[in-house]
């Protein structure tokens, strides 16, 4: 009754706040799910139309509208705020492991602090703090890592002792704590009424907002958004944003033209109490306790106490046309794990009264991560959807990043891990998205080491050589759903052991993949590298060259058999992808990318070529499997197996040739490794994938040849300093500031995308730069290891952040890669990075709080390239480009 109480409270007083509101959706109110009178007809087109009147549809009305965008419809199907929002803990939480959500909801506490102010509708935002609890030392290193960044950008964070945790909140138990962090800025809020604040600002703005209104699809013409068919009529419109909501999935798949929106809604239970006999302060923190999978916080002088249970309840999978969720049943049997531990960690409240117990249902994705941007198939179809039971904390920040993309063409920080395109339609199965959701939901409170794997949804895309690999005894993680080898277990070695092993500090594989390292650089090595993204691009005529010469900024108009590094490149000179492009023919290229650039890449590209039946782009990813032979006596089995010199003066660096390996035609070689080290890689036909495995094993033995795996190519590529998409580089990075001018031919005759900001980078420098550490005063054996996401400090002052690291089994120290930036001490602005910069610096890298010694290098090692040489033998001083 309290509940609904302050929803009709908040409904009048939002609407009486806004006049135009209510002549615009009328004075009569139904709470039954039927449609009702609608005073103003919908208008017949739109720049924009956005479904959806929870917290992420208001805020992308709220934040475009901010931008100057006029022409805007919001429609909800139910009532503002009557979804997945109406249910919403209030918990603004700023605790997030991942970069952009982690400022995503910084940005949306900023928000919601002024709000109110803004738009004169009470938004219950109290600032409480909240304290989130370890009760495993891998825990508290876990919170250190996330205290690390939160500190670096001026967050307040504070590691704490369970002493100080009882101070702060006296009715926690902490026996069995080891610490915790506490964030003194984290708030609550009304969920409800903050989205109705935000659809009052929008609607100030010009927004139009019509309830009752269900979109039956959006219709789609030569790939691009036309208009919206509703049960009121049609409205044309140039973009349509989908914030559905758990009803996405279903939006997105109602058109002609699918739009694959990969979420699926659990239910999610928390319980509401009566107050404490002596209520508790509405200024107490939340309390977060991961390892109890429980949160707390405090509700009108009692509690809201929910979870995460480790056995969740997936929902609607066979999908329901509900207007308006209402709470679902009650399941006391199910929430009892959860009100166990609740009453662990406050055994004082054994005597409260509960007053309900509510199942609302949460939309999952399949990595844990929310899903923004345009859809691939669809130009003009934005989507912000599947916030994983943290919507109240991303719908500010979330709303503002698609704005600024809508309005912009693109973010203003790199969202790449939030990009709808980083799936594909095969994540798209109910009964994967069915699976995978129910390992999700337990993984937001189980402890994520690096290098963890999901277990759900596997051996879905597999290699040819999946099962000879296995046999062999590959251990297997998992890339845009392509099962990849991580390293290969040796017989007799503890195979559970190395199953389960989860840490911080040094792995158990540290040996095996030292030894496949070894082989690496002094026999030869098998990779299976078939999860690469392969496009072919011909023409009948130059279309293709000349096409290809304005996508990419290096000069692609080389003799046949020529491989040419470039990259992919946006407006601003930012790596969009980066690959390897063979010319096959004078109008036919071979295109090599990462495994999760498919869906981008192709989607980059397909917008951008011009529309000409002479002219074909044909995904091959699926035609091909790819090995990697690398190490100095791959050219030696190449050679008995093809019957042809391999050596350097016949098959020189970065030439592609088509040749027979063993009885198989057609198979396209590259001298290439992706590492730095001598070998090749062979495109082979699917067909004939087992049989040129089993050839070059064969061939192989009597020069030492072994498998090998996906860690031993990222220790050998991280300490030849070779950067990778998606880790090191992305859509804000140029490849002046990452040391790769020589991809890059500023005169190659004409112009190509990016080139005016690299010519400015070019005459007025550049204000970060990609940077080599070695780690100088770090214990391998008993030190917490460095993994990505580190803070870099040079004299004292925060400059940047690990991209990646690993352990150089060359050098036996670790090698960390990442951006060094350069702020004025007094200002903050930000200023040109010289290599005097870089290299006059002392720096060091800060692991979970405890901060390392690193010796700073814009190229790589000399003797990397020629031969191994004892740590001690190592001068760190010296370095020459590559």
């Amino acid at each position: 009754i309290a509940r609904m109480f302050l929803r009709l409270l908040s409904d009048i007083q939002w609407r009486a706040a806004h006049p135009k509101w209510r002549t615009m959706t009328g004075s009569q109110r139904s709470t039954s799910t039927t449609a009702e009178p609608h005073p103003v007809s919908l208008p017949a087109q739109a720049q924009v139309v956005i479904c959806g009147g929870g917290i992420m549809g208001t805020s992308v009305a709220y934040h475009l509208s901010k931008m100057g965008w006029k022409d805007i419809v919001l429609l909800e199907q139910g009532r503002l705020a009557a979804g997945t929002t109406r249910f919403c803990a209030g918990i603004v939480s700023t605790a997030r492991p991942v970069s952009i959500e982690l400022k995503m909801a910084h940005y949306s506490n900023k928000l919601y602090q002024q709000l109110e102010q803004e738009t004169g509708v009470q938004t219950g935002y109290m600032k409480t703090g909240s304290i989130s609890l370890a009760q495993t030392q891998d825990r508290l290193i876990s919170l250190k890592r996330i205290a690390s960044s939160l500190n670096v950008m001026g967050i307040p964070c504070e590691i704490i002792s369970p002493k100080k945790v009882l101070q702060l909140h006296p009715l926690i138990n902490i026996h069995d704590l080891v610490g915790a962090m506490y964030m003194p800025e984290d708030a609550l809020v009304s969920s409800a009424n903050v989205s109705l604040a935000l659809a009052t600002a929008a609607s100030r703005n010009g927004v139009q907002i019509h309830e009752r209104t269900s979109v039956s699809h959006v219709t789609v013409q030569k790939g691009r958004v036309t208009g919206v068919e509703t049960d009121r009529g049609r409205i044309q419109c140039e973009y349509f944003v989908n914030c559905a909501g758990q009803w996405a999935y279903e939006l997105g798949h109602s058109g002609e033209e699918p739009v694959h929106i990969p979420l699926h809604a659990c239910e999610h239970f928390y319980l509401l109490t009566h107050p404490l006999k002596e209520p508790l302060s509405s200024s107490l923190p939340t309390i977060v306790d991961p390892d109890g999978r429980i949160y707390i916080r405090n509700w009108q002088g009692g509690i809201l106490s929910g979870g995460f249970e480790k056995n969740p309840k997936p929902l609607f999978t066979e999908g329901r046309n509900q207007l308006e969720i209402q709470n679902l049943q009650e399941d006391w049997d199910h929430f009892g794990p959860l009100l166990s531990a609740l009453l662990r960690r406050m055994p004082g409240l054994e005597t409260l009264q509960i007053m309900q117990l509510v199942n609302c249902p949460e939309s999952f994705t399949p990595d844990m991560r929310c899903i923004m941007g345009e859809s691939p198939t669809a130009q003009g179809y934005f989507v912000l959807a599947g916030m994983n039971s943290a919507g109240i904390s991303y719908g500010g920040g979330a709303g503002k990043y698609l704005a600024e993309w809508m309005v912009n063409g693109y973010p203003s920080e790199n969202v790449w891990p939030l990009d709808l395109k980083r799936f594909g339609t095969l994540q798209s199965s109910r009964t994967f998205l069915r699976h995978r959701v129910m390992e999700v939901m337990p993984l937001m409170c189980d402890l994520k080491v690096p290098r963890w794997d999901f277990q759900t949804g596997r051996q879905l895309r597999t290699s040819p050589l999946y099962d000879r690999l296995d046999a062999q005894g590959a251990r297997w993680m998992e890339k845009h759903g392509f099962e990849r080898v991580k390293y290969f277990v040796p017989p007799g070695n503890d195979l559970l052991d190395l199953d389960h092993s989860k840490t911080f500090y040094k792995p158990d594989w540290f040996d095996i993949v030292g030894s496949e390292v070894k082989c690496c650089k002094e026999a030869v090595c098998v990779i299976d590298m078939s999860s690469f993204t392969k496009f072919e691009i011909s023409s009948t005529g130059d279309q293709a060259l000349e096409s290809l010469q304005y996508l990419f900024s290096n000069d692609l108009d080389v003799p046949v058999g020529h491989v040419v590094h470039t990259g992919m490149l946006n407006e601003k000179g930012g790596y969009e992808n980066d690959c390897s492009i063979a010319r096959l023919s004078k109008r036919s290229f071979f295109m090599i990318s990462p495994t999760d650039q498919q869906v981008h890449c192709w989607a980059w590209l397909k917008n951008r070529l011009p529309d000409d039946s002479s002219l074909v782009m044909e995904d091959v990813t699926w035609k091909y499997t790819a090995l990697n032979l690398i190490g100095p006596r791959a050219v030696d089995v190449l050679s008995e197996l093809s019957y042809a010199p391999m050596t350097a003066e016949h098959f020189p660096s970065l030439f592609c040739k088509e040749m027979s390996v063993g009885y198989a035609n057609g198979i396209r070689v590259m001298s290439i490794t992706h590492t730095g080290e001598p070998g090749f890689v062979l495109y082979i036909p699917i067909e004939y994938a087992l049989h040129v495995y089993n050839e070059v094993m064969n061939m192989g033995q009597k020069y030492g040849i072994r498998n090998a795996g996906y860690y031993a190519l990222r220790s050998l590529r991280i300490e030849k300093f070779f950067a990778f998409w998606g880790q090191d580089l992305d859509a804000f990075t140029t490849p002046m500031e990452c040391g790769r001018e020589f991809q890059v031919k500023l005169e190659k005759g004409m112009q190509f995308l990016g080139q005016e900001a690299l010519l400015e980078q070019k005459q007025n420098g550049v204000y970060k730069r990609f940077t080599m550490f070695i780690l100088e005063d770090h214990d391998t054996d008993m030190d917490l290891w460095p993994w990505w996401g580190e803070p870099i400090f040079r004299n004292g002052r925060y400059v940047g952040k690990t991209t990646s690291s690993a352990y150089s089994y060359t050098l036996e120290r670790h090698v960390c890669l990442g951006f060094v930036h350069h702020f004025d001490e007094k200002t903050g602005e930000e200023l040109v990075v010289t290599t005097d910069f870089i290299n006059q610096g002392e720096y060091e890298i800060d692991i979970a709080g405890q901060r390392f010694q690193a010796k700073a290098k814009l190229y790589p090692f000399s003797s990397l390239f020629t031969q191994r040489r004892r740590k001690d033998e190592v001068e760190l001083s010296g370095y020459q480009r590559e």
